[in-house]
């Protein structure tokens, strides 16, 4: 589905972000991992067409989705293509409503049709904000905010999701949350590119990986050969697989409470 080679992007004359990236995305979930200025989140702008708006530029590389060059293209012509982006930061719009904000998502979507297919889909993903409608965005807690934000996202009936940093600032049982709510989308039949610091959560979600390190890709290849790599351990979790798998143990078990409490709620 998506197919990123030999990209370069930079900001201004001299600011290098990305240099020689090659990354390749299929019907899966990839998580990208790296410290900050490692160039995550330009890799998302340039895929999403967006990384003019912010001063880059793509001094050499292609990126392609299902074969087609989308690097030129402007931003909305790649959603049309069904590519969308979650920007970092919960970035709604504060003053709408938590309705407003999802049918601002589904402008983008193929008939009136497939704007209630997705409207169904994110309600079942995300019963809070059926809860919240007529609520204004920018009084909905951190994690909520998020929720609307891929929410709006999905609104469009997307097959490449771009999440940049979703569980930032949130607490473990929201990044618990948060990772589920990826799977779910995975197994919907969306891809997901993940680009997370939380590497734990971030590996246990996704089928393959990459990890970038100063604008290049350091390490790459499936989740589970990462997360048991001696590299990755040192730079990403900690320096030990025993914490990795306690951080993994509780993750599950807070998701596990947040499931029993919904499904109490529904049953009740």
């Amino acid at each position: 589905m998506l197919n990123v080679r030999g990209l370069s992007v930079r900001y201004g004359r001299s600011v290098r972000a990305l240099e020689d990236v090659d990354v390749e995305v299929g019907n899966g979930v990839l998580a990208v991992l790296g410290g900050n200025g490692a160039g995550k989140s330009t890799l998302l702008r340039t895929v999403s067409g967006t990384v003019r708006m912010h001063g880059g530029a793509v001094t050499s590389g292609e990126v392609l989705v299902d074969g087609t060059r989308v690097d030129q293209m402007d931003p909305a012509a790649i959603v049309r293509r069904g590519v969308v982006a979650v920007p970092e930061g919960r970035q709604v719009f504060a003053r709408m409503t938590v309705e407003e904000n999802l049918r601002a998502g589904g402008l983008g979507a193929r008939s009136a049709a497939a704007r209630a297919s997705a409207r169904a889909r994110v309600h079942e993903l995300f019963p809070v904000l059926v809860e919240r409608a007529r609520q204004r965005a920018g009084l909905l807690s951190g994690g909520e905010q998020q929720m609307l934000a891929i929410g709006r996202a999905l609104m469009s009936g997307p097959r490449l999701l771009l999440l940049d940093e979703p569980s930032l600032g949130l607490a473990p049982q929201m990044v618990a949350r948060i990772a589920a709510i990826v799977r779910d989308i995975h197994a919907q039949g969306t891809a997901v590119v993940l680009v997370e610091q939380n590497a734990t959560m971030a590996l246990q979600v996704a089928d393959h990986a990459v990890a970038l390190e100063v604008g290049r890709v350091a390490l790459a290849g499936p989740a589970s050969e990462l997360a048991a790599s001696d590299e990755v351990q040192r730079l990403y979790l900690g320096g030990h697989a025993e914490s990795a798998e306690q951080a993994a143990a509780e993750a599950r078990e807070a998701e596990r409470q947040l499931s029993g409490r919904t499904l109490a709620r529904w049953t009740s």
